[in-house]
């Protein structure tokens, strides 16, 4: 009996222990993951897809990485030192293509060998669909975006989107097109790899840079609305 009791007594202090801390991690949790960038809710590898893209992006796999970084800066390359035009290009290496690929089913047929059977190049109803769909999902936020601008309730989304057009039309009088491209697809590659590395950091100190906005965006907000005509101030709050 004595024996029993014990037994019992030593497991209510197990679970008991195990409460505290299971307490102090959920704590611990609430305070480190207070702000996350751009208030995400899913992790890096969800947004970015949870495929192949999304491994690539992230550096899963980091032999097919680099050989994407190497290909996109000869793609730079060939774009725009060369001079040539983008319809040149594509047309002279689809011509390439065609001619070896004809070439070399015509000497196999001499030669008599056997060809590698060539895939078909099929794109699926599927595949149009989701397509379809994404598209149109960030095509209706974007006039979601326009037509909350365009009525003048939100102060804040109309200064993040002027700054963003503003910083748009400074990076275009410095880089062409293809050099805009050409650094979005390195900064696709290689920023949320770091960022998936150094998240706990990132996100806390850009949440100390939004908590420092927040607090200077309140004081101009509230100086603005004082200063507003009484039917605008009612047209905000209703």
């Amino acid at each position: 009996m004595e024996g029993g009791a014990k037994e019992c007594s030593n497991g209510e202090i197990a679970m008991a222990d195990a409460r505290k801390e299971a307490s102090t991690d959920q704590c611990s949790s609430s305070s480190n993951g207070g702000y996350r960038l751009f208030d995400r809710k899913r992790s890096i590898h969800q947004i970015v897809g949870n495929g192949k893209v999304a491994d690539i992006i992230l550096w899963k796999k980091p032999w097919i990485s680099i050989s994407s970084i190497i290909i996109v800066t000869a793609a730079w390359f060939l774009f725009e030192k060369t001079g040539l035009s983008f319809l040149t290009i594509c047309s002279d290496v689809l011509l390439i293509l065609i001619v070896v690929q004809f070439i070399r089913a015509n000497a196999a047929a001499l030669l008599n060998k056997q060809l590698k059977p060539v895939p078909e190049l099929l794109v699926s109803e599927e595949m149009v669909n989701s397509t379809a769909a994404t598209f149109r999902a960030r095509v209706n936020s974007m006039l979601m975006i326009a037509h909350e601008i365009t009525l003048g309730k939100d102060f804040k989304l109309f200064f993040q989107v002027m700054g963003f057009l503003w910083v748009l039309s400074v990076i275009g009088n410095f880089c062409s097109f293809f050099t805009c491209a050409y650094i979005g697809s390195i900064m696709a590659i290689t920023l949320p790899a770091l960022y998936n590395k150094y998240e706990e950091r990132v996100d806390r100190y850009a949440g100390i840079v939004h908590q420092n906005i927040s607090k200077h965006y309140k004081v101009v907000d509230q100086n603005v609305i004082s200063r507003l005509p009484r039917s605008l101030k009612k047209e905000k709050a209703s």
